[in-house]
């Protein structure tokens, strides 16, 4: 089952279970009074509030289990499920506390959910308070999990043991346990965007940098200001190419970087490389993927260039249509076998038979979705054109400052 799946499953399971706790505790306490005139039934309120509540505790769950957003989210959870208090904890300590009896019952929390952090169960006990004041008789212990194990408890405290409490909590748990796993799932995210980028740079520290500095020093001596032109293109690009933050940037720089790779590509190549950019001004502040276009001029270079021994012609274009921009990359090199291309846009075959070819396009389906990857028009001896499609507006993609 999918995240998105297993995550709508979970959520109806624990709405469903808390709807009717919740309503089974508004009906003992208002009896069969008829609902008012455009009220909608109890069920209609009792569901309406159960959603409300439980779409007001998820965001902070969001970001993961920790004392700030354990302390957002408990009162929310209380509320879903009616109880007299509630706790969130880690395998440690107390995370957030909603309700009274937090000075004498939260010294005993840690001995209470030891049990169920070992064995991963929810189980009901009595909580042994000796204050008869106090309304906190039982508490149910339902785990929190997660992708490596239980995190921690949702303890829900009553006034008397209730199986349907037990069931109520031990769903609001796996509620709260699938937001933990979309929270871990979106770290995954975002450290699997940031190795790719870390790749991506490894890969043009090797076979870009060398050979740039060895172009440099071939005019040192025969063309100094040259040189030295080159040197501050050089270190714009590794700058550029370094930085630390900012999974987007601007086409206008991601431009502007491929200007500077291919003036270093040109000292090295000379005559035998022309390059022709057709930029329409109207989407240079278009947001993209960070480093997504450099490797695909990177390698209309490679397969131009370096696997031929005649000149070659790329040919940068990026155009107005509509709610895109469509961005071109096209050289008249030696080409690549499309079943080749395919292995290598599969993961098949290794990054040397297509730089960055792969990562680009899995970045951008990632990004905008399957029907935005890369489209390649190549065969053996016929060149190579890439078409990059990037949407202007979409949803958690803004415009870079």
């Amino acid at each position: 089952m999918s995240g998105i799946a297993f995550a709508a499953a979970a959520a109806v399971g624990a709405v469903l279970l808390a709807v009717g706790f919740v309503l089974g505790r508004s009906t003992a306490r208002r009896g069969d009074r008829s609902a008012a005139p455009g009220l909608g039934t109890p069920v209609e309120r009792a569901t309406f509030h159960t959603l409300h509540t439980a779409s007001l505790a998820a965001p902070p769950l969001r970001a993961g289990l920790t004392e700030e957003t354990a302390a957002r989210a408990a009162g929310r959870l209380r509320s879903l499920l009616g109880t007299e208090a509630l706790c969130l904890t880690d395998r440690t300590a107390v995370l957030a506390w909603d309700g009274p009896g937090d000075g004498h019952h939260r010294d005993r929390v840690v001995e209470l959910v030891a049990e169920t952090l070992a064995s991963g169960r929810s189980r009901s006990v009595h909580t042994g308070c000796a204050d008869d004041s106090c309304p906190l008789r039982w508490a149910v212990v339902a785990p929190l999990t997660g992708e490596d194990g239980v995190l921690g408890a949702l303890v829900a405290y009553g006034s008397r043991e209730s199986a349907v409490l037990v069931r109520a909590a031990t769903e609001v748990a796996r509620w709260v346990s699938v937001q933990l796993e979309l929270a871990e799932l979106d770290r995954s995210r975002t450290r699997i965007v940031e190795a790719e980028i870390r790749a991506l740079r490894a890969q043009i520290s090797p076979h870009f940098i060398f050979n740039s500095l060895a172009a440099i020093a071939s005019f040192v001596r025969t063309d100094p200001e040259h040189a030295r032109e080159l040197l501050l293109e050089f270190a714009d690009f590794t700058r550029y190419s370094f930085r630390r933050h900012g999974e987007f940037a601007r086409l206008a720089d991601e431009l502007r970087s491929i200007e500077q790779y291919l003036a270093l590509a040109g000292a090295r190549f000379g005559d035998r490389l022309t390059v022709t950019l057709r930029i329409a001004p109207e989407v240079l502040t278009v947001a993209l993927p960070f480093l997504c276009l450099q490797p695909l001029v990177e390698n209309a270079v490679k397969h131009g260039l370096e696997d031929s021994a005649t000149g070659c012609r790329v040919v940068i274009a990026a155009r107005d249509a509509g709610a895109e921009a469509v961005v071109t990359i096209e050289d008249d090199g030696v080409g690549m076998d499309p079943e080749e291309l395919r292995a290598v846009l599969r993961g098949e075959r290794p990054s040397a038979s297509g730089i960055g070819l792969g990562n680009v396009d899995e970045r951008l389906r990632q990004v905008y979705g399957p029907e935005h990857g890369l489209v390649i028009e190549t065969g053996v001896g016929a060149g190579m054109k890439v078409t990059v499609r990037i949407p202007k507006y979409r949803p958690g993609v803004h415009p870079v400052a």
